[in-house]
This record gives structure tokens, C-alpha cells and sequence, in this order.
């Protein structure tokens, strides 16, 4: 007899409900919203700011359908749902007008955006529709170059400030030290010195390439100290990595779901924002240069310092953004934010918060040397971003400082937490040019979408039609496991919160397809064993189990193919391979496990079953002439 336990039919049962509740939010469709996040990496929303967005928006006379506070683990944000675009451009204006009085220098950005009608309770089971790609929603593509002769002189420079420091800490006289494009020349007065600098240098900096000469103007010896190949190429690897970075955190101000930021040849970087009609503001965000730097105050300054004060030759004055002070700072930095590797929250041996910073070692050094004899004075941490310093904080100097050091007097864990955040917020290693950019509107996206669920929804009919004419009663049953099938897949994409694309799209139509080629394979080995005779029953048994072996051999090797093109595709190939991947692991399920199930339990009660409906079984005819004929 063909019969499942009873814990068989509960788990397909549970894949049933699963599927369900998390297909379902992908067609409550989305209602226009406005975000409200920080313009500012000194400024952070709060969930009082839910109650503001509020009363702004009462005033103004608007209505919303809710106001939301979501914080994503580094930046809160607050989006108002409503319930036409006409509102929601009206609330944009409104918010802005009254969150940033001064609009030259914006304290908060409001960004239009899209939030799902999904209802709470699903929400809070985290089921959620899958985002949509640029091709389907429409937004901005940008294709950027990054200056990679920016990103060299930086490091040029620097390499320049470490032969230095090298030097003077093992107390080697030079006669000079100058730039000659990506090298650095250092000039000795003997050769023994400039042989005693050569193995000094070679030993502290591994990356450098170190060649001696004999100055044609003066005789003088010379040390042409440069990067080596493959030091150059890895300087301008990692500054494309650092842009990457720094753009991830910045355009989640655009009120991006799911951006694309990747890499494309050695210096380019795709940026690719789904949902975003606004190409300036966007512009704006990605292209803001943040910077930190670490300056010690100006002790020729006495008295009370205020905003009218004149700062010296050679300092600034600062307002700091903690506790509104006003500060004059040395314009030359101890170190800045390129050599902070490291920055948590931490607890003083008070059990007070602190944050703890570490250092590279040419920034371990540079700290050494400025607060060796500054004990007991100041110094402050400075951010600069649109062009204008906020000091973050400046506190004391207690002791020497090295690679790694404490900054304590935070007052609470909060506090503390955000300055951590800020020293490591990365800033663009290099300035960067957009070399191609490209909008696409949300009617093409909306026609995408529609082409692709008919031409889904198309082929599926016509395998449903094919299957039950050709294969009857069991073509109903593989129809019924296809739709099972692809209930499953659009569930788990939505619950791993994927990004459907056109090619996505392609993968799910490519899925139908191969599932109910399994199901093919299963009638038709039924039908073999109905031609040999066997039983109705028994012919079920053996029809699945000996087409178990076809099925999972054929979509082994295709899986195979998927994790190839997983592994080393990129963009478009690899939103491919996800989807076909799941795909094949769902049809498999799907096509044996499931159909089976429905196949028991129409015909696994039935003890004499005479016959079963899978269509016309043809079975051969045994010739009576054994007399051999020519036509």
C-alpha cells in the first residue's frame, strides 16, 4: 500500500502554511512615505523624533497613515506613511522647512521612499516582500571613477611623513628629503649614514623599494626611496574598498532598501540606488567628503576664547559640538582618520564608558611624539564634513600616548557608543567622478514587472493544460505540486529579503520549467511499469522510486552549474544563480516529496485499485508472423 505516516502530510502542511504567509506580502503592494534620517554624522534621530515628524505634520494640516522609528544598528530614521503622492510631497516640503531652519546647512534629510502595506502581524513575523531591482522599480545608476592619483599622492605623502619619524626616532642625520613624483629622495652628508638610513628603511617599511645614488648637482648621496609594484597596486585596491565602504554607510540617507555598490576593473565603482528619482540629492550624498582629524590646541592663546576671537597664523577656531565651546586649534593634524584601524566602546578601570582607539603604527608613533611633552593639556577630535569641522570632543591629556589609548570622561554608554561609531566611519580614500549615469523611471520598471508575471504566469498555464491533458488525473497532481513549488521559492526569497531582477525573474520561469520535468520523469516511469504489468499500486511504488535516482542525478550536476555561477558570477549572474539554486532545492521537494504525498492520499486507501488516471498507456503488440518481411 502507498501511504504516508501522518508526519509526512503535518511537514507538508507546514511547508504549505510557510509558504503562504510569506508569498502574501509581496501582493499588499506599497504606499508613498517620506524618510527623515541625519544629515549630519553628529547628529543622531532619536525615537522622540517619531513624536516631532508627528506634530509637524498635524500643523501643516497633512494626514498619514503612520509614523514609524526604525534603527538599523548604526543610524535611526523615521518614516511617515500616507496615503497619495500628492501628501507626500507636500510633507516633504513641509518637514524640511520646519526640520532644517537653515538650508544652507541641513541638519536632517527628508527623502521620499516607499514603505509596504504588509500588515503588523505579518511584519512581526518578519514577513516581508522581496525588494525590487533597479530594472523593475526604476531608480539611478551610477558608474563612478575613482582618482586614483589622489589615492597614491595620499599615500605618497605618507610614506614621506614615515621616512621621517624612521629616521629621526634611530637618530640618522639627514642632509634633505624631497618628493620626486611617486619616490621620495633623501639626501646624506657620507655614505656611511645613507647605508645605515638604507637598512633602517628596509627593515620598518617592507613595502618601499630602496636604490641608492650619487646627486649630479653637489655629489651628495641619495636614497630614492619608492613603492614597489605590488604595493602600488594594493594602495589603489584599498582605496576602492574604502570608497565602497563609505558609500554603503552614506545612502542609507536616500532611504535605499537594497542598494548596489560593487566594484567593476581595478578603479570604477557601480552604484546602483532602486526606488530613487531624485538624481541631485542622490548626487549630493555619495559625493560628500568626511574626514577626521586629531589636532592639539594652540597654547599661545590666553583668556577667554569666543567666536570673536582671532586665531594665530597657522590655527583655527572650532566650535565644539558637544558642549558649545570654543576652541582654537593647530592646523596641522597629529594624525588623522586614514590611521585609525580600530575604535569600541570600552570601561575605565572606574567601570566609567570610554572609548578605545587603536592606532597603525606610523599613527602610534605620530601620537608618541605630540603628547610625549604635552602632558596635561588638551587636544581635540575633529570631524570635517561639507567643508566645515565640528569638534567631537577635547579632552585631556593624561599620559603618553601610543598605538592604543583611552578616551574616558564620556559620562554615559550612549555617548560613548556614538564617538566609537564616528572614528570609524570611513571617508573616501579618493575624490570620485561620475563617468555614466542613467535613470530609470518607475512606469518602465511597472511594465517589467508586468511582462515578466505574464509571461510566468502564461507558462504555467499552459504546462497546467498540457500536463492534464496528456497525463489526467496525475497531470492535476503535478500541476498541484508546481504550484506548491513556486509558492515555496517566492517565500524563501522573501524571507531572505533577496533582490528580484529581470534575470531573477528568467530563474523562477527556468525553475517551472525543470520541476515539472521531474514530473514528467515520475508518469512516465509509472507508465513503463503499468506496460510491464505490474499493479496499480505497485506501479506507483516503483514509478517513484526508480525516478528518485533520474531526478536527483539531473539536478545535482544543474545545481553544480547554479553554485558555479554563484560563486565566481557577479550583479546580474549571480541574482541568477540565487534564485535557480533555490529553485532546484524547492523542485525537488516539490516534485517527489509533495506529489508523492497528494498521489497517497487519493490512492493509498484504495486496497483493490483496478486502474489509475495518467492518461493512454500504450502497450506493445507481440507479432504472430514471425515470417520476415521487406516494405
Amino acid at each position: 500500500m502507498n501511504r504516508y505516516p501522518i508526519w509526512k502530510y503535518i511537514l507538508i502542511l507546514i511547508a504549505l502554511v510557510f509558504g503562504a504567509l510569506y508569498t502574501a506580502p509581496n501582493f499588499f503592494g506599497e504606499s508613498p512615505a517620506v524618510q527623515i534620517s541625519s544629515a549630519k554624522s553628529t547628529v543622531k534621530v532619536e525615537s522622540s523624533m517619531s513624536e516631532r515628524v508627528e506634530t509637524v505634520l498635524k500643523q501643516s494640516g497633512l494626514q498619514n497613515t503612520g509614523v514609524f522609528f526604525d534603527f538599523n544598528g548604526a543610524q535611526g530614521s523615521v518614516r511617515a506613511r500616507f496615503a497619495d503622492v500628492d501628501t507626500q510631497f507636500k510633507a516633504k516640503a513641509a518637514l524640511e522647512q520646519a526640520l532644517n531652519p537653515d538650508h544652507d546647512n541641513p541638519t536632517y534629510t527628508v527623502a521620499f521612499n516607499l514603505l509596504s502595506n504588509t500588515p503588523k502581524w505579518l511584519q512581526n513575523l518578519r514577513a516581508l516582500p522581496m525588494y525590487l531591482g533597479l530594472d523593475l522599480r526604476g531608480g539611478v545608476h551610477f558608474l563612478m571613477q575613482v582618482d586614483t592619483k589622489a589615492v597614491l599622492n595620499k599615500r605618497v605623502q605618507g610614506m614621506q611623513s614615515t621616512i621621517k619619524s624612521v629616521l629621526r626616532e634611530k637618530e640618522i642625520r639627514y642632509a634633505g628629503i624631497a618628493r620626486d613624483g611617486d619616490a621620495i629622495n633623501v639626501r646624506f652628508r657620507d655614505a656611511d649614514t645613507r647605508n645605515a638610513a638604507k637598512g633602517v628603511l628596509t627593515s620598518q617599511m617592507q613595502e618601499v623599494a630602496v636604490q641608492e645614488s650619487v646627486a649630479a648637482d653637489n655629489g651628495e648621496f641619495e636614497l630614492k626611496v619608492g613603492l614597489k609594484p605590488e604595493a602600488l597596486k594594493s594602495v589603489v585596491a584599498e582605496g576602492v574598498k574604502q570608497n565602497i565602504t563609505a558609500l554603503s554607510k552614506r545612502v542609507n540617507e536616500l532611504g535605499v532598501a537594497e542598494p548596489i555598490i560593487q566594484q567593476q576593473g581595478p578603479d570604477r565603482i557601480v552604484v546602483q540606488l532602486p526606488g530613487v528619482q531624485d538624481v541631485a540629492r542622490a548626487k549630493e550624498i555619495i559625493g560628500r567628503t568626511a574626514t577626521l582629524e586629531v589636532r592639539l590646541l594652540d597654547d599661545s592663546v590666553v583668556g577667554i576664547v569666543d567666536q570673536n576671537t582671532a586665531a594665530p597664523y597657522g590655527s583655527e577656531l572650532f566650535k565644539s559640538n558637544r558642549d558649545g565651546e570654543w576652541i582654537v586649534l593647530v592646523k596641522d593634524p597629529v594624525v588623522t582618520g586614514d590611521y585609525i584601524t580600530g575604535a569600541a566602546l570600552s570601561f575605565d578601570q572606574r567601570q566609567q564608558p570610554a572609548v578605545s582607539v587603536d592606532l597603525n603604527g606610523d599613527g602610534g608613533r605620530k601620537m608618541r611624539e605630540a603628547t610625549r611633552s604635552r602632558v596635561g593639556k588638551r587636544m581635540a577630535i575633529v570631524l570635517f564634513e561639507k567643508g566645515k569641522g565640528e569638534v567631537l570632543i577635547a579632552p585631556t591629556i593624561q599620559d603618553e600616548l601610543s598605538s592604543r589609548f583611552n578616551i574616558t570622561g564620556m559620562g554615559t554608554a550612549s555617548a560613548a557608543a556614538d564617538l566609537a561609531l564616528l572614528l570609524r566611519a570611513g571617508s573616501l580614500a579618493a575624490p570620485m567622478e561620475i563617468i555614466e549615469e542613467r535613470t530609470i523611471g518607475p512606469q518602465l520598471g511597472a511594465e517589467n514587472i508586468k511582462q515578466g508575471m505574464h509571461s510566468t504566469l502564461y507558462g504555467f498555464i499552459a504546462i497546467a493544460i498540457f500536463m492534464m491533458l496528456y497525463y489526467m488525473l496525475f497531470g492535476f497532481f503535478s500541476v498541484l505540486a508546481l504550484g506548491i513549488n513556486l509558492l515555496l521559492l517566492v517565500a524563501i526569497l522573501s524571507l531572505m529579503q533577496a533582490t528580484l531582477t529581470l534575470p531573477g525573474m528568467a530563474a523562477i520561469a527556468l525553475a517551472l520549467g525543470m520541476a515539472i520535468d521531474a514530473n514528467v520523469l515520475i508518469n512516465e516511469r509509472i507508465r513503463e511499469e503499468l506496460r510491464a504489468g505490474r499493479t496499480p499500486q505497485k506501479a506507483i511504488e516503483e514509478g517513484f522510486a526508480h525516478a528518485w535516482d533520474t531526478i536527483l542525478d539531473s539536478n545535482v550536476t544543474t545545481l553544480i552549474v547554479g553554485l558555479a555561477l554563484l560563486i565566481f558570477g557577479s550583479g546580474a549572474i549571480r541574482g541568477f544563480a540565487v534564485v535557480h539554486c533555490l529553485g532546484i532545492l524547492t523542485s525537488i521537494f516539490s516534485s517527489v516529496f509533495v506529489s508523492r504525498g497528494v498521489v497517497n492520499l487519493w490512492y493509498g486507501r484504495k486496497k483493490k485499485l483496478a486502474s489509475i488516471s495518467i492518461g493512454q498507456v500504450w502497450k506493445p503488440q507481440e507479432s504472430t508472423d514471425s515470417t520476415p518481411a521487406v516494405k
